[in-house]
Formats: structure tokens, C-alpha cells, sequence
């Protein structure tokens, strides 16, 4: 069964898929443009390179889509932000770490001397004994003023009698 299109007919056709396929590699063209541009602002702060690396895909269309992920940046700020938290929190663990400041092996936090090196660690409360910090000024157990330590003076009399009766003096008549 012979088909028979018209000259006619099939320009008609041809035309809807040519503009429908302009019409969508337009689309594509433009949503490049635009991941391009967010998929920048996403891993750099510089607008300046957002703008051009959306040209540049504006331009060369897909070899400059090809040419932007070959140059971008690898990870995102938010990454990069994430990596930062993390490798913060592995210092402050290592910080954390009790070393002897002398030898530099581990230490208990209980410890008042190393057991390697003689070091001092920590000083025994004078009050209840429990180990205290060497720049520590008073006991957080018990308040005592640390040993070798002056109490520091309080901006309030602890009691009424810290206060002294002070006289005023009185006008005299002459």
C-alpha cells in the first residue's frame, strides 16, 4: 500500500520538528546557561566568575559546558565548610588529648606527676585533694584558693560586718 504524502504535507511536518527540536535545544542551551551560573555561585563566592563562566557556556554552548566542568571547582562551599567543621573537631579531639608537657607521652587525667619524666601535671587541692589545673586559681569542688594561690578579692562583702560604720559628719551651728 503506497503511501501518498504531498509535497505539501511533509514541509508542514518537517517545519513542526524542526522548530520543536530548535525549541528544545534553545531550552537546553538556556538551562546550561543557568546550571552553569548556580552550579558556580554554588562553589565559589566571586560573582564575577559565576557570570563568566556562564558566558563562556553562553558562547560555546556544550564545548563550554565540556570546558566549565573540566574547570570548576571541585567542591562546593558547603563542602568545603563541612571538611572545615570536621577537620576542627579532629584538632580539638587531638588537643584534648592529655599529653605530658615534658615527654610528650599520654596522660590520665587524674595523673598529678608523669610517671615518665617527673613532670608536674597538676597540684592536689590543699581542701579535698582533688587535682587541680596549674593555672587555676581556686578549686571548682570546693572553692578553696588553689595552693600557692592568694584568694582573689570579691567585689561584695560576704556579711554585714565587712562593713564599716562610717560617721558622718555634722554640721555645727556657730
Amino acid at each position: 500500500m503506497p503511501i501518498n504524502i504531498d509535497i505539501q504535507q511533509l514541509t508542514t511536518i518537517l517545519t513542526y520538528v524542526i522548530s520543536g527540536l530548535g525549541a528544545f535545544l534553545a531550552a537546553l542551551w538556556l538551562a546550561l546557561i543557568i546550571w552553569t551560573f548556580r552550579d558556580m555561585r554554588a562553589r565559589s563566592r566571586d560573582l564575577f566568575a559565576a557570570f563568566l563562566a556562564a558566558l563562556v557556556v553562553a558562547l560555546l554552548n556544550l564545548p563550554g559546558f565540556l570546558i566549565y566542568l573540566l574547570l570548576r571547582p571541585r567542591e562546593t562551599l558547603a563542602e568545603r565548610y563541612d571538611r572545615s567543621l570536621e577537620e576542627e573537631a579532629l584538632l580539638r579531639q587531638i588537643e584534648e588529648r592529655s599529653a605530658c608537657p615534658g615527654c610528650n607521652r599520654p596522660t590520665r587525667e587524674s595523673w598529678l606527676v608523669c610517671p615518665h619524666c617527673s613532670t608536674l601535671l597538676k597540684k592536689p587541692c590543699e581542701n579535698c585533694r582533688q587535682p587541680l589545673e596549674l593555672n587555676w586559681n581556686v578549686c571548682p569542688n570546693c572553692a578553696a584558693p588553689a595552693p600557692g594561690r592568694a584568694p582573689r578579692p570579691t567585689d561584695k562583702p560576704n556579711s554585714a560586718a565587712a562593713v564599716t560604720d562610717v560617721s558622718m559628719p555634722t554640721a555645727t551651728s556657730e
